[in-house]
């Protein structure tokens, strides 16, 4: 039902400006928004409207203008770049309107800013490859979204530590735009003029699942898999538990396979709590400009199976869904945070948030 225009003017308006979204880690980053929002303590106090602009940084320029000139209060957003929007965000900070980014980073200082540690999340998963290939061998690079502060600081943390082992040879980089389905391309590319046995250790910022995948169709054994340094899906995820793991659901490419891993995520939470905390600060509370989240980091070792998906379960410290829970491999697993109790399992895969 439409809000009444009292009912609409008792809330605060606040736009959500989404930059690339061809990927899973977008659209569910999205859903814990709108779950925030849907939440009952948020359901009363905001009204929130989406806007794409995709990867250009103009035309997400010219709608944050928009949004200012139709009255934000507030604008959560995922900047295409760290610099290009500082204008229009200071124009918008000077006419009264918070702007929260999450994930990438605007270097405004007027800007909220919440996301992990790019740089160390780079730096820890090349270092652990490095570490499994005793420092030598022949490694494949797949980077995210070109120009975000996020590719840019993982892809130059990790290149920093290969560097320093000469024996540790890049022998084919491609930009994966943070897509299963890209990757699984580039990485097809890349193959015209390698072969798998060629090929010693991955590191992607998203497309462990597929290679994983791939090197099965291949003809390779489970325990023949390369060992990757890559992100949070859930695929890749439930290819880390050990062979012989009795997982509902699980089937083909999605299933056990002791997968040899380091798997880190940036959190889609990140924009839920964005919104949480741009309404907190036009409440006139104290809220920080900078945000540091937690590394959410998995290993071989530390692995653990979620069942149900409930909030108990994942205070646990489980950090994969079964197939039957979650069907697509490429839904990010990393979901759990105490500071947004609001939004959990079924606000990262449908929009709802918890009761």
């Amino acid at each position: 039902m439409a809000l009444g225009t009292a009912q609409a003017e008792d809330k605060y308006k606040i736009f959500l400006s989404m930059s690339y979204i061809g990927n899973d880690w977008q659209a569910e980053a999205a859903n814990m928004v709108k779950a925030m929002a849907a939440h009952s303590s948020m359901a009363d106090k905001v009204d929130l409207q989406v806007q794409v602009s995709g990867p250009n940084a103009q035309r997400q320029i010219q709608q944050i203008n928009a949004m200012v000139q139709q009255g934000a209060d507030a604008i959560v957003v995922f900047p295409i770049s760290p610099t290009a929007l500082n204008q229009v965000v200071k124009n918008a900070c000077d006419k009264g309107v918070k702007v929260f980014a999450y994930d990438a980073e605007i270097t405004e200082p007027c800007a909220y800013n919440i996301h992990i540690d790019q740089t160390e999340a780079g730096r820890v998963t090349a270092e652990w490859l490095v570490d499994k290939l005793n420092g030598k061998g022949n490694i494949i690079v797949m980077t995210g979204v070109p120009g975000t502060s996020v590719d840019t600081q993982r892809t130059a943390a990790a290149k920093e530590v290969f560097a320093k082992y000469p024996d540790i040879k890049v022998v084919g980089e491609a930009v994966g735009m943070w897509s299963q389905a890209v990757a699984r391309t580039e990485l097809s590319k890349i193959l015209a003029t390698q072969n798998w046995n060629d090929i010693n250790g991955l590191w992607m910022q998203v497309g462990c699942y597929t290679a994983n995948a791939m090197q099965m169709e291949a003809g390779k054994t489970p325990d023949q898999l390369l060992p990757c340094a890559g992100e949070g899906a859930n695929g890749g995820r439930v290819q880390m538990l050990p062979v012989g793991t009795e997982v509902e659901g699980a089937s083909g490419p999605y299933a056990p396979l002791g997968a040899p891993r380091i798997s880190y995520a940036s959190p889609p939470y990140s924009g839920g709590l964005a919104l949480k905390l741009a309404v907190e600060a036009l409440e006139g509370k104290d809220v920080p400009k900078l945000t540091i989240l937690p590394l959410p980091l998995v290993t071989s070792e530390t692995i653990k199976l979620c069942n149900e998906g409930t909030w108990d379960e994942m205070k646990n410290g489980c950090n994969a869904f079964s197939p039957s829970l979650v069907p697509n491999p490429g839904w990010f697993a990393s979901i759990f945070s105490d500071q947004t109790p609001e939004i959990g399992f079924n606000a990262a895969l449908v929009g709802q948030p918890e009761l």
